[in-house]
């Protein structure tokens, strides 16, 4: 079963350029959608919206930086102006420092927390300007299992995302007492293979790498996807995912102390970094060259999720195990 999504939905998609943002705006081209690709990178946007054509999508180009609320807003009304009211609003825009708390200068801090999550905070109200006036459409917050749980070398993206967490807690709890048909959604991501580790502002002696197990940005394409179709409160990606929300929560104190073990090294390759390559905290690197939605890691990523096919259907797995337990109960008798 695949997402339903209506040939003349009207999206928008921040961080479009690349990774998620890029493989996601394919995914809903595929159904004809008309999409709204929001990023900084020129070359990146310009080759998303190629794919996005000729997988039969509309595309807009919109450059913007998400950390500017009044051009999220602006892009809200160009895209709108385009395509007609928009039906999904997906929040995806993100950037990070890989960095020991104590090496962290505060304007990086204050640089990630303005993309990472009040990027989300302004592309949600921009969004809820506009769905609420006409009490329909669905907002999908691209989150992380690091919503959860902390690790180390990020404390600046964690807590992004802790926030963004925070916030979708409070507007779900506004939405219903208002008895607003508009709904919000978020989806928990484990680690992807995605461009950010070659253009992310990295201290670490060796190139950073996701935690593996690594997922192709396509399995988050697809769970986003589903998503804005079938909102409900969260979905969680990939087992690891999971693992790791779910461990938190059981044995935070056991989590903390493995993570000071493994968290290091399990976060960067045995090349060494180069502490001269371009980064794009402060500006994009993607203007004169297209990175694409793909990493570096293609040859150990998984393309599949089983953990993502039990969350959509899970309904369905439930009235089967029960169906199961049943029949073993007769067998028995």
């Amino acid at each position: 079963m695949s997402a339903e999504v209506r040939p003349d939905q009207v999206v928008m998609i921040t961080g479009a350029s690349a990774g998620v943002g890029r493989a996601t705006a394919l995914a809903f081209a595929r159904h004809g959608a008309s999409i709204g690709l929001l990023a900084r990178g020129r070359a990146g946007l310009e080759a998303a919206a190629r794919e996005v054509e000729r997988a039969g999508g509309r595309a807009l180009i919109i450059q913007a930086d998400v950390a500017d609320a009044d051009r999220v807003d602006a892009a809200a009304s160009t895209l709108e102006e385009a395509f007609g009211p928009v039906d999904v609003w997906i929040n995806n825009a993100m950037t990070s420092v890989f960095s020991p708390i104590l090496e962290m200068r505060p304007e990086e801090f204050k640089r990630v927390t303005e993309v990472t999550y009040l990027g989300v905070v302004y592309g949600t109200l921009a969004a809820l300007r506009r769905m609420t006036a006409r009490n329909r459409g669905v907002i999908v917050q691209v989150g992380s299992a690091l919503a959860y749980r902390g690790i180390p070398l990020q404390a600046a993206y964690c807590a992004a995302k802790h926030a963004v967490e925070g916030l979708c807690d409070s507007l779900r709890t506004e939405l219903l007492h208002d008895g607003s048909a508009v709904k919000v959604t978020m989806v928990q991501l484990p680690a992807l293979n995605t461009p950010q580790f070659d253009w992310v502002k990295s201290r670490l002696h060796g190139r950073a790498q996701p935690v593996p197990p690594i997922f192709q940005p396509e399995v988050a394409a697809d769970a986003i996807v589903w998503a804005a179709d079938h909102p409900r409160r969260e979905y969680f990606v990939g087992f690891p995912t999971v693992e790791a929300i779910v461990g938190d929560r059981i044995a935070a104190g056991l989590a903390d102390h493995y993570l000071a073990r493994a968290g290091y090294d399990s976060q960067q390759t045995s090349e060494p970094e180069d502490p001269n390559r371009p980064d794009n905290l402060w500006a994009p690197v993607d203007d004169d060259r297209d990175f694409g939605a793909h990493g570096r890691f293609d040859a150990t990523a998984r393309s599949t999720s089983w953990e993502l096919v039990v969350s959509k259907h899970r309904r369905a797995f439930a009235a089967a195990a029960v169906a199961l337990m049943a029949g073993l109960f007769l067998i028995r008798k």
